[in-house]
């Protein structure tokens, strides 16, 4: 499956199993540090809930606009960071001095598909993860919950899996 990109995360648990598969992927998920959070209209009903589960994994948190004043509305803790074009310092400048170690950014309109496009060329540059969907910054918030929670767990092959299935 190498030669088509896919990866395999198993675990009992879902966060888990998706901290597993962006490790395998190449992208090592961060257990804390700074979380960049940027996300359109329709996703601003769902932001605070990922806000406050990176919150609660220890991550700073920096956002946008609109977004930068829900999430504190909610009582997360979250300092205000310009997009490209309103100036400077800019995302592009916080992720250019390595200040962003994880990216939720979930864009739409004109101004964002200029800002998305810096952005996600810095963030691969710079080897940051970067979520473009709510659903995917959710399953990144509970594996990073649950891999700082809970002692490594055991790594298995397919074949050594393979092998615990008996019939019945």
């Amino acid at each position: 499956m190498r030669s088509t990109g896919e990866v395999l995360g198993l675990s009992d648990f879902y966060g888990d199993a998706f901290y597993k598969a962006q490790e395998a992927a190449g992208m090592k998920l961060p257990l804390g540090g700074t979380a960049l959070i940027s996300v359109n209209r329709k996703d601003k009903a769902e932001v605070v809930e990922v806000a406050r589960s990176l919150h609660e994994c220890g991550f700073s948190i920096v956002a946008t606009g609109a977004t930068c004043e829900l999430i504190n509305e909610a009582g997360i803790p979250a300092r205000l960071v310009k997009k490209l074009y309103e100036g400077r310092p800019n995302i592009l400048d916080m992720i250019t001095n390595g200040e962003i170690d994880l990216i939720v950014n979930s864009p739409v309109g004109k101004d964002s598909v200029h800002d998305d496009s810096y952005l996600r060329k810095a963030a691969i540059k710079a080897r940051i993860p970067y979520m473009t969907t709510i659903a995917a910054a959710r399953a990144t918030a509970s594996g990073i919950f649950y891999v700082r929670s809970h002692a490594s767990g055991k790594v298995n092959s397919l074949q050594d899996l393979h092998g615990q299935i008996h019939d019945r």
